[in-house]
């Protein structure tokens, strides 16, 4: 019997030209949010920020976020922000990604949101060829993937970080699967830390313990763009960071 394969991406992070190629030689592909470029903290021109503010001030916010500067960041962000009206102005520029990046979707995609996303804006741009799950499961290739979207709170107050009760909720929801899919890792500090941004973000406690519960046999995600490990196990289950799709454009490869 032939082989099923699914692609894996995560963290897009407006990277249409490889998101178009990214289900190339699979039966479908999953993606695990993050398809916003709000501020590429490698390249300080590419992004919604820079786009408005110049890449200079761009670099600015990038060395104050990165020395956890949180309240002057926010306090920088304030002045520049001062005398536009934030929300329109940040809403057009996140459809214009989205439309890009939608339309480069193959299909079947199966999807979920990453803490930078707007999911209010996804079903209309969401084709039929989408499917978008947060707390919810279905069936690809004969197995059961379990999807969860979004971020917990942090000082960084990106669109979609949820309180770690609601977040536990969804992994509730989803119970027993065979791939679990979200968007941040579980609360491992090995797979929490960032060697480039040298400081760990944010995982879940509640993933961990379904992991250790339920026993995937896959738990994929996204969210640290370079982990410290980016693979481990964690008793019956192969945690997986497939990687920061932005900076590398491949897709990681699961098959059976």
């Amino acid at each position: 019997m032939p082989a099923f394969r699914v692609n894996v991406v995560s963290d897009v992070h407006g990277n249409a030209e490889g998101l178009a190629r990214a289900g190339d030689g699979a039966d479908a592909l999953v993606c695990l949010g993050d398809l916003v470029l709000f501020l590429d903290y490698a390249d300080h021109s590419r992004g919604i920020f820079p786009d408005l503010f110049g890449a200079r001030n761009a670099t600015r916010l990038v060395e104050l976020r990165t020395a956890r500067r949180f309240d002057e960041a926010r306090e920088f962000g304030r002045g520049l922000w001062a005398g536009i009206d934030r929300g329109p102005a940040i809403e057009a520029a996140v459809r214009k990604q989205y439309a890009e990046m939608f339309a480069a979707f193959p299909t079947p995609t199966y999807a979920t949101y990453g803490n930078v996303d707007m999911p209010t804006l996804w079903p209309e741009y969401a084709g039929p060829g989408t499917t978008v799950l947060d707390g919810e499961r279905v069936e690809i290739g004969g197995r059961v993937f379990g999807f969860v979207g979004g971020g917990l709170r942090t000082p960084m107050r990106t669109p979609y970080e949820i309180s770690d009760e609601e977040y536990a909720a969804k992994i509730e929801a989803v119970g027993e699967v065979d791939v679990l899919c979200t968007h941040i890792p579980p609360d491992v500090p090995e797979l929490l830390y960032d060697t480039v941004a040298r400081r760990f973000e944010r995982g879940s406690r509640a993933l961990l313990e379904a992991i250790r519960r339920t026993r995937p046999k896959y738990a994929l995600f996204g969210h640290v763009h370079q982990p410290l490990v980016r693979r481990m196990r964690v008793g019956a289950t192969e945690c997986v960071n497939v990687g920061h799709f932005a900076g590398s454009g491949r897709p990681w490869a699961l098959e059976w």
